[in-house]
């Protein structure tokens, strides 16, 4: 991998991971929601997608440098892991969150003077464990959506 291109993804790694601790202080204190006044219509889930973008950010940091310390940044097939998986990681986080909170991950949140503290904490871990929460999520999908075919043969053995 080029030193250009090693830069370009670690700059872009470190203002993502930065960038969304700066957009959670700005919701937090209003800013955003001043300028930007529909923005209190989506508050709680921007916490929920930003949490995502600070653990996907985080962990594919710790990859980028623990890869380029070991001199193992030669494939070019991986820098697209190190740009998309962040971004993919925030969505996730918020459908991880949505999921919860519908019920069907069986994970339920304790309120805490209406702060959506254990919510953030969830998307943060998903977005970091991003690999592993896609995993899981399609093994639940696979368990759930099973087709007739598979039930009558599971419940033939």
């Amino acid at each position: 991998m080029k030193r250009w291109l090693k830069a370009l993804i670690l700059t872009y790694l470190s203002l993502l991971f930065f960038g969304s601790f700066l957009a959670i202080g700005m919701l937090w204190t209003g800013i955003i929601e001043k300028s930007l006044p529909i923005v209190s219509e989506i508050k709680t889930f921007l916490y929920y997608f930003f949490a995502g973008a600070i653990g996907g950010s985080l962990r594919h940091l710790y990859m980028f440098c623990s890869h380029y310390m070991e001199g193992e940044l030669t494939d070019y097939r991986k820098w697209i892991m190190y740009i998309f998986y962040p971004i993919f990681a925030t969505g996730t986080a918020v459908v991880a969150v949505t999921l919860i909170k519908s019920g069907i991950l069986l994970i339920e949140f304790t309120d805490y003077n209406d702060t959506p503290y254990a919510p953030i904490s969830i998307a943060f871990f998903v977005g970091f464990g991003f690999n592993r929460f896609v995993n899981k999520l399609n093994a639940v999908s696979k368990n759930l959506f099973k087709s007739e075919k598979n039930n009558s043969a599971d419940s033939n053995k």
